[in-house]
């Protein structure tokens, strides 16, 4: 005997699929719940990490981020893929939790796709980065995690943006994203120039990744780096971190040749001041303050 027989019970009528996103009202929660108290409460608790950079430059712009996906202490996969591409010149990082961001990011290649047909051309990277700004806003509160910088070219030159899920909508030269980013910035903000030359540009991008998945426990596995140019975006190469981190260690930095120059002579004397100044004007005051 079928289960509705005995229970009396009636399936609910199947609706039409339909291919935009439920409102932010209709998430089913049960009733009396506040949705964003619901899943403060009984959502889960995963620590998630990861490196993102990217920064504009004359050349164009260029994206890199590692590729380890982790779930709580466990490494979900050491090979996975943070850079998205969007179109022919529009890249986008990932940054927070993977399925909110390949979601939206499938929402908005749908968008700009249709767009594209109704006027002809795609749209900027302005545009782009508010559209997706504005489409994640309405689900704030929602525990809705996704950080991403836009990296593209359009018709006034190469352009980046930095949004969040909260519908932030930031434009800048320099972006890093995820637990990693504050050892990213410390590489990026001492050897970033934006007349760097193409081979200078990927060699700080990998640099900084790299270092940061040395001191960040959830950024590991390789680097990869892309380039958007204006003709379209390119995917360049892919290193291992270990191996890229090692191979920087035995090449000579400034920070070496900056230590053998302050480092003073064996007789006790340091060497000449670097500033022009005398060396009878570094005298100690015996006046009191």
């Amino acid at each position: 005997m079928a289960l509705q027989d005995v229970c009396k019970w009636q399936a609910p009528d199947t609706q039409e699929t339909s291919p935009h996103l439920p409102q932010a009202g209709s998430w089913a929660v049960p009733r009396g719940w506040d949705p964003q108290a619901f899943l403060q409460t009984h959502g889960p608790r995963l620590a998630h990490g990861t490196t993102t950079l990217a920064f504009r430059f004359r050349h164009g712009v260029i994206a890199a981020a590692d590729t380890r996906s982790s779930c709580g202490n466990y490494v979900e996969c050491p090979a996975s893929r943070k850079v998205i591409p969007v179109h022919q010149h529009l890249l986008g990082t990932t940054s927070g939790t993977s399925a909110d961001c390949v979601t939206w990011y499938r929402v908005l290649q749908r968008e700009l796709r249709l767009r594209a047909l109704r006027e002809g051309q795609l749209p900027s990277v302005a545009g782009a980065a508010k559209l997706l700004s504005v489409m994640m806003s309405r689900y704030r509160g929602l525990d809705l995690c996704v950080a991403t910088a836009l990296c593209g070219w359009d018709r006034s030159g190469p352009a980046l943006f930095y949004v969040y899920s909260d519908g932030t909508c930031l434009q800048g030269n320099i972006f890093s994203v995820g637990s990693g980013s504050p050892y990213a910035y410390g590489v990026l903000d001492r050897g970033y120039r934006y007349d760097m030359s193409t081979q200078e540009a990927y060699a700080l991008a990998r640099r900084a990744v790299a270092h940061a998945t040395r001191r960040d426990a959830y950024s590991g596995g390789s680097v990869d780096l892309f380039h958007v140019r204006e003709s379209g975006w390119e995917y360049v190469s892919r290193h291992d971190a270990w191996v890229l981190y090692s191979e920087l260690q035995k090449l000579p930095g400034p920070e070496k040749e900056w230590e053998e120059e302050a480092t003073p002579d064996r007789a006790g004397e340091g060497r000449e001041p670097s500033v022009g100044l005398a060396p009878g004007d570094l005298k100690v005051p015996t006046e009191r303050l």
